[in-house]
């Protein structure tokens, strides 16, 4: 009897030593991954499913691109044959500002570019359920003088400079991104992008000030897109290397330094002959696509971002924004489609930005980008006013659009003594003017009649100035689990001997680091 239970007691030691020697050895950072339920759900099984379909690992590479035109984001893992392939598409709830790249703090821009996740950016305990950061500014940004923080991928689908999206959402490539840092991946690359880089979509916007850094940007688009390999990235001169190597009689690798001048490299063959003939197919496509006069898309239009169909058509008045609208199908023929996760009650869809509106010249009217037919918007009819303004102010304080932190509100005129008619002077748009111009052209095949202006009433009371919304927003409402596809209670995935793949950013991305 004594002798068992010394026994059972050595094997309760070496158990518990084993134990405190392989949580000695873990990266803290991969520790703190799963601190939480949230942060520690497993993969969804379907995803499993189709790992295994495409013949993937659990736990081999990802990488993540980001469209903005398309508000998608895809997930590509690495397969067994060292290729990058497409894993799953995830429509964005939610992004904001402008197609272009993040400038400066404040400026509700979205990044675009090449940036590099560690375990240390991502956020289990993060206020919009699970996030990663993406890393913005890069050496490429801080070279050229932008500013910004905190620009996250997030749940919650509000964003104010981010790309938001379902709380579903973010748990499943939270989840993916984990298993990769588990599996051995030091970083893994996050690709950001205005719209796809196709021929059709370079001709569209050939007239966008951005076109130098988007063609820029392109080349690694390209460079992923021949070798499904994720491109080394590395900046010099202040722009943006792909696939740099030493040149045949250097010793050494080349040293990169984004504000310097370029260290002497070459690019492997392999991949430059491949980038040089996609990029003359392209280019012998854009050719023909300018040659017939493919409608160029119009510049920003004062709408605060995009988001996709589907969530769109989840909400009303949704809109797409900036973001394409459907194709072959209206936002209520998608409406009837199961929404990826759950839609918050809070959710803004992209709106006239009354600040870009106001600021516009006078004698121009605001612009707005290709906006979808009328069919495919739907518009709730506006409740009578209970003060007056009219529809568009009334519209403005229904928005929030009123306080005094987002813009500059006019009083309106006073009513004047009726006379005789006569032709009334020119008079330059006001502000309100031009949000009116904003507002019915965002929204096409809305009947204006019912705004037109009632004649005045003689001896007419002056009317009283708006006084300013001083409401405050709405609590957000407590985060909520996350639904994990069927998936059981979450449980701790512990990691495997890690395997450093050959082409991780510990080799792939020195720059950023």
């Amino acid at each position: 009897m004594i002798s068992r239970s010394l026994a059972r007691a050595l094997l309760a030691s070496v158990a518990l030593l084993t134990a405190s020697v392989l949580l000695t050895g873990c990266d803290t950072d991969q520790v703190s991954l799963a601190t939480n339920a949230k942060a520690n759900q497993p993969v969804p099984p379907k995803l499993l499913a189709a790992m295994v379909e495409k013949n993937m690992d659990l736990q081999s590479p990802i990488l993540v691109r980001l469209f903005k035109q398309e508000a998608e984001l895809e997930v590509w893992k690495q397969a067994r044959n060292g290729q990058f392939a497409l894993l799953k598409t995830y429509p964005i709830c939610r992004w904001s500002g402008d197609l272009g790249p993040k400038v400066r703090e404040g400026d509700r821009q979205a990044p675009e570019g090449f940036y590099s996740i560690n375990p240390g950016q991502m956020n289990p305990q993060s206020a919009y359920y699970l996030s990663f950061n993406t890393g913005y500014p890069n050496a490429f940004d801080k070279a050229l003088g932008r500013t910004g923080s905190q620009l996250m991928v997030h749940g919650d689908c509000s964003s104010r400079g981010c790309y938001a999206m379902t709380d579903e959402q973010i748990a499943e490539i939270y989840s993916l991104g984990r298993e990769s840092f588990f599996g051995g991946q030091k970083a893994f690359q996050l690709q950001a992008y205005p719209f796809k880089m196709t021929p059709v979509n370079m001709a569209k916007h050939r007239n966008n000030p951005n076109m130098p850094f988007w063609k820029m940007i392109k080349e690694g688009y390209d460079h992923f897109e021949v070798t499904r390999q994720e491109p080394k990235v590395d900046f010099c001169e202040k722009k943006y290397v792909f696939d740099a190597a030493k040149t045949p009689d250097a010793k050494r690798d080349p040293v990169f330094d984004a504000s310097a001048k370029c260290p002497a490299y070459v690019i492997p063959e392999e991949i430059a002959s491949a980038v040089r003939e996609k990029d003359a197919r392209d280019q012998a496509e854009y050719n023909k696509l300018v040659a017939k006069g493919t409608p160029m898309a119009r510049m920003n239009t004062g709408i605060d971002g995009g988001m996709n169909k589907i969530f769109a058509s989840k909400i009303p008045e949704g809109s797409t924004g900036l973001s394409e609208n459907a194709e072959g199908s209206t936002l209520e023929m998608l409406a009837m489609a199961k929404a990826p996760g759950t839609i918050p009650g809070h959710v803004n869809p992209p709106k006239p930005n009354l600040d870009a509106v106001a600021a516009a010249p006078a004698n121009q009217e605001p612009v707005v980008a290709v906006s979808a037919p009328a069919a495919t918007t739907r518009v709730a009819a506006a409740a009578p006013a209970e003060n007056s303004g009219g529809f568009f102010s009334n519209l403005g304080r229904k928005m929030g659009l009123g306080t005094a932190d987002t813009t500059a509100t006019t009083p309106p005129p006073q009513a004047t003594a009726s006379v005789a008619p006569a032709a009334a002077p020119a008079t330059p748009p006001t502000a309100t003017s031009r949000l009116k111009a904003a507002v019915t052209r965002f929204v096409p095949g809305r009947d204006t009649t019912k705004d037109a202006p009632k004649p005045a009433v003689a001896a007419a009371k002056p009317a009283e100035p708006v006084k300013p919304d001083t409401r405050l927003a709405a609590t957000r409402p407590a985060l909520k689990p996350s639904v994990s596809d069927g998936a059981s209670e979450a449980t701790q995935i512990m990691g495997a001997a890690p395997v450093v793949s050959s082409n991780s950013f510990d080799s792939r991305f020195g720059a950023v680091k």
